[in-house]
């Protein structure tokens, strides 16, 4: 995607990533822009660990997207090292143009040229049109995911 920098977020974009967040019907339900001390803090410690990487996607000066990989060791799969894709976001007025393709592909790159032998990601099972688009891509919707809310 022409114009588009993908990069190591910086939190000066903490308050632009959690727009992001809070920029759809499920987001908003969960997220608020309103209060970023909660977003800083927990940018702060996803900063620090050398296992978790956020980026946004800026064009034009202005963040546009963003997502954070984890890089989660393990035993399984003879010990394989796995990529998790989190809080996939493009901005409203980006979205169609292929931004989160681009986003989706850099991540899977730098998974691979991080040596992971698999990437994984989740997607609220209400939003229909992502699992198409994450299908198209070539993800498998292979496992059913459940969460617990503490």
């Amino acid at each position: 995607m022409t114009g588009t920098v993908i990069r190591r977020a910086v939190e000066a974009d903490v308050a632009a990533v959690a727009a992001l967040l809070a920029d759809d019907g499920i987001g908003a339900g969960r997220e608020s822009a309103d209060d970023l001390a909660p977003y800083l803090a927990a940018f702060a410690a996803v900063d620090a660990d050398p296992s978790e990487l956020l980026v946004v996607a800026e064009r034009d000066g202005a963040v546009v997207g963003t997502l954070q990989l984890s890089l989660l060791p393990g035993l399984s799969r003879r010990g394989a090292l796995r990529a998790q894709i989190e809080g996939v976001r493009v901005a409203g007025t980006a979205r169609g143009a292929g931004l989160g393709e681009t986003l989706l592909r850099w991540a899977v790159d730098e998974a691979r040229r991080r040596g992971c032998a698999l990437v994984q990601l989740t997607s609220d099972a209400r939003r229909t049109e992502a699992h198409r688009f994450y299908q198209r891509l070539g993800f498998e919707a292979s496992h059913l995911g459940y969460k617990l809310s503490l």
